[in-house]
């Protein structure tokens, strides 16, 4: 009976420490398989929005179409046209209002738009790609932490991520979350690396200009600048110090 009783605690003890061992390996595949549907969701609501445009443009009444000389036929109407319309209008106010309602670069949560109000099913409304890094996130308007544990998120009160002279989209990511990588090694970016960052209507291409460690404060750090057109990440530095720092990766736009 002893020795029964001493197998059974080996047994439980081995199934323990196996649990222990295994426990942040199953919460990293857990977090990348959120990661990756939130990503396919948002490949999906891109599919759709072109697709409705398409459809559209099939059931245009031929009648209607100019043929006087010179004349041109219209232009199909972009996927999600109004939201586009209002991120522009969203961008344009940041910049003539110099964005004034920026404080604290790690607290804009507000989700400025409603993204199932315009027809989208998800709530990622780009996809960010770091090739060098082996990275591909969903990006989120607002950095709750909702948004932050499922990818990387756009800061509110700084540029939404559609590109443009006079913006700059803040988009902020963990230094690690549940074993996934997110933005844990923006350090070893170099300059001159390319960032892609695909929204619902085009790819924008950034390159890396300049990386610096600023204070969490440093609001002046992640304006917007005259005649630019940026992309700025942000993650926690050094890794394990609970967000002391911050690591900002200024990327520009690449036109080419």
């Amino acid at each position: 009976m002893k020795r029964k009783l001493l197998l059974i605690n080996a047994v439980l003890l081995l199934t323990a420490g196996l649990m222990i061992a295994f426990y942040p390996k199953l919460h990293q595949v857990q977090t990348e398989s959120l990661v990756s549907a939130e990503v396919e969701i948002f490949y999906r609501d891109a599919a759709q929005g072109e697709d409705q445009v398409l459809d559209a443009s099939r059931h245009v009444d031929p009648t209607t179409i100019p043929t006087q000389s010179g004349e041109t036929p219209p232009v199909p109407e972009m996927p999600y046209k109004s939201l586009r319309l209002a991120m522009e209008a969203h961008n344009r106010f940041l910049y003539e209002t110099g964005q004034e309602s920026l404080s604290d670069p790690w607290s804009y949560q507000q989700e400025v738009f409603d993204l199932s109000q315009y027809g989208l099913e998800g709530e990622a409304v780009a996809v960010i790609q770091i090739g060098q890094l082996d990275i591909e996130l969903p990006v989120f308007l607002g950095a709750t932490s909702d948004h932050m544990n499922r990818g990387a998120a756009q800061l509110s009160q700084t540029s939404m991520p559609i590109g443009g002279v006079n913006t700059n989209c803040v988009i902020a990511g963990h230094c690690g979350w549940n074993g996934a990588i997110f933005f844990r090694y923006l350090s070893n970016l170099e300059v001159g690396d390319e960032i892609v960052l695909t929204n619902l209507w085009e790819e924008l291409h950034y390159t890396v200009a300049d990386m610096k460690i600023i204070n969490p404060t440093d609001v002046d750090k992640i304006l917007i600048q005259e005649g630019r057109d940026l992309l700025t990440l942000l993650t926690c530095h050094p890794y394990g110090t609970g967000g002391r720092y911050r690591l900002a990766v200024y990327c520009e736009r690449n036109y080419d």
